[in-house]
C-alpha cells in the first residue's frame, strides 16, 4: 500500500496519524497519508510566511529555474503520478497520463508568460500633474492557499502551484482526500526539486476535522479553491477579508436550435457529458432541443452512449467507478426520482455499487430533480423545449453559471442566443471544456468568483505596488 507523508517547510511529517485513501475501483484501501494536527497545519502556515519575503526578492529568472525543477521532476515521473491517479481517483491509465502532460504544458505556458508581467508606466498629465510619473509593478500577494479538487489531483493543483510560486508568494497545498496521494507525492517531488524551504509545503487529513482550521488561518493572503458549492460558500463566509477565487459546480446546458449537423452534434454532446464518467464540472448536464429535434437526435445519442465501454481504470474504460459509494447513491436517486416523474431511460440505469451504467433519460421536465441538480457522474437528460425563448429562460434558472453550449450552423442565431444565457462561458458548436488553459476561465452565481486561466492566475495572485516619481 502507498504511503506519502505531508510535507513541512521541507519536512516530510509522521506524526504516527493516518487516513486511508480508497481505491474506488476496489473500494480497498490504494494508500495512505499523514492526518495533520491543528498544530502540524499552523507550522505550514508560519513556515509559508517566515519565507515568503526572502522567497519573493529571489529574481523571477530565478524563481523560474526552481520552479522548472519542479517541473522536470513531475516529467519524470509521469508515468508513477498517472498510475497513483488512476488508483486512487479511478481515471483511466491513459487520460490520467493525458493530465500529467497537459500539466507540464500548464507549467511550461506559465512561466513564459510570467516573463510578460511587466510593469504599467503612466503619467499624471491627463489630469494636471506634469510632474509626476507612475510606476505600477505587480507583486506578490503573500501566502496562497491551494486547494484542488479529486477529479483533477495534479492538473487543477499545479495550475494554482506554479503560478504562485513564481510569482514570489509560498504556498500551503491542501489535495481533496481523494486526491490526497497525488497531492502528497507532490511534496515528495518539490524536495527532490530542492525548492527553498517553506515556499511549498503540503498539509493532508480529515477535511471534516481540519477544514475550517486551513482555511482560516490568520496567515492566508489569498484562496484558491476549486470543489464544491457547499465548501466554497462555507469558504466565502468565513475569509470576508482574504481574498479569493472560487471554482466551483455547473449544471452547463447544450441548446440544439437546428438539425442541420446532428452528427457532430452528438458526438460534441456524448464527449462532453459522460468524460471522465461525468465527473467533471463543465461536462454537458442537460441537453434542451425542442420535440422535432429530439426525435432525430435522441436515437443518435443513444447509440453512442451504448457503444462507451463501462469497466477498470486500467482497461482505459469510458466509464469507471464514480468516486465512491455515497456519489453513486445520490446520482441513482437523480435517476429514480426522474423514473418516478415519467422520464424516459433510452439506456443505462444499471448499477454495480460505485460502477454506475451511463444513462441518457429522454422527456426529462423541470419539476424532476436531474433537470437542475449536478449529478456529477455519467447521466445526461434530454429536456424537450420547443421555444428557444424558453431554452434560455431554463438554462438561466440555474443557481449555477460556468458553461454552456449552443449548437446551431447560423452563426448570427448562434452568437445572438449565447449572449443571452447567462454563464462564465459559452461554447458555439462544441462541448462544454475548462481549455485551452490559457483561456480566462470563470463562472458566476453558484459556479464562482474571480477568473482563473495562465495569465489570470498570475494576476489574480499579485497586487499592484506603486511608485510615484516627482520632479
Amino acid at each position: 500500500m502507498r504511503e506519502f507523508k505531508a510535507l513541512i517547510n521541507n519536512e516530510l511529517i509522521d506524526n504516527g496519524q493516518w487516513l486511508e485513501i480508497i481505491d474506488p475501483t476496489t473500494l480497498q484501501p490504494a494508500g495512505r497519508v499523514t492526518a495533520l494536527s491543528a498544530q502540524d497545519i499552523d507550522n505550514a502556515y508560519k513556515a509559508a510566511r517566515a519565507s515568503q519575503k526572502a522567497w519573493e526578492e529571489v529574481e523571477l529568472l530565478k524563481r523560474m529555474e526552481y520552479v522548472k525543477s519542479f517541473r522536470n521532476e513531475i516529467e519524470k515521473n509521469k508515468n508513477e503520478i498517472a498510475q497513483i491517479m488512476s488508483e486512487e481517483i479511478a481515471k483511466g491509465l491513459k487520460e490520467s497520463l493525458g493530465e500529467v502532460e497537459r500539466t507540464i504544458e500548464i507549467i511550461d505556458y506559465t512561466l513564459e508568460e510570467a516573463k510578460r508581467i511587466d510593469p504599467l508606466a503612466m503619467t499624471g498629465e491627463g489630469m494636471g500633474a506634469k510632474n509626476k510619473i507612475g510606476i505600477f509593478s505587480r507583486v506578490a500577494k503573500g501566502v496562497i492557499l491551494a486547494i484542488s479538487p479529486f477529479n483533477y489531483p495534479i492538473n487543477l493543483a499545479v495550475a494554482k502551484i506554479a503560478p504562485a510560486l513564481v510569482m514570489g508568494n509560498t504556498v500551503v497545498f491542501k489535495p481533496a482526500t481523494a486526491g490526497s496521494l497525488t497531492g502528497a507525492f507532490l511534496g515528495q517531488l518539490a524536495l527532490n526539486a530542492k525548492l527553498p524551504k517553506g515556499i511549498f509545503n503540503v498539509v493532508t487529513g480529515r477535511g471534516r476535522e481540519i477544514g475550517d482550521i486551513i482555511t482560516s488561518n490568520k496567515e492566508i493572503d489569498m484562496i484558491s479553491f476549486t470543489g464544491s458549492v457547499g465548501i466554497g460558500n462555507q469558504i466565502r463566509k468565513q475569509g470576508s477579508s482574504t481574498d479569493l477565487v472560487l471554482e466551483l459546480g455547473g449544471k452547463d446546458p447544450a441548446l440544439v436550435l437546428d438539425d442541420k449537423n446532428l452528427e457532430k452534434y452528438a458526438d460534441e454532446i456524448i464527449g462532453g457529458a459522460f468524460g471522465y464518467s461525468g465527473q467533471r464540472c463543465t461536462a454537458i448536464k442537460r441537453v434542451l432541443v425542442s420535440d422535432e429535434i429530439a426525435d432525430k437526435l435522441s436515437p443518435l445519442l443513444k447509440a453512442r452512449v451504448e457503444k462507451l465501454t463501462v469497466g477498470k481504470p486500467s482497461e482505459n474504460a469510458n466509464i469507471t467507478p464514480v468516486i465512491d459509494l455515497k456519489s453513486a447513491d445520490f446520482i441513482q436517486g437523480l435517476i429514480d426520482d426522474a423514473k418516478e416523474k415519467g422520464a424516459t431511460i433510452l439506456t443505462g440505469d444499471k448499477r454495480e455499487q460505485n460502477l454506475m451504467w451511463p444513462t441518457l433519460i429522454d422527456n426529462v421536465t423541470v419539476d424532476m430533480k436531474v433537470a437542475w441538480e449536478e449529478p456529477f457522474g455519467p447521466v445526461l437528460p434530454i429536456i424537450r423545449i420547443n421555444s428557444v425563448e424558453e431554452m434560455i429562460k431554463i438554462a438561466n434558472e440555474s443557481n449555477f453559471g460556468l458553461q454552456a453550449s449552443v449548437f446551431c450552423q447560423d452563426i448570427s442565431t448562434a452568437i445572438s442566443v449565447a449572449k443571452q444565457i447567462e454563464t462564465g462561458t459559452v461554447n458555439i458548436n462544441s462541448k462544454s471544456q475548462r481549455g485551452p488553459d490559457c483561456f480566462p476561465f470563470l463562472g458566476i452565481k453558484d459556479s464562482g468568483e474571480g477568473v482563473q486561466g495562465i495569465r489570470e492566475a498570475l494576476l489574480s495572485m499579485t497586487r499592484y505596488k506603486g511608485l510615484v516619481i516627482n520632479y
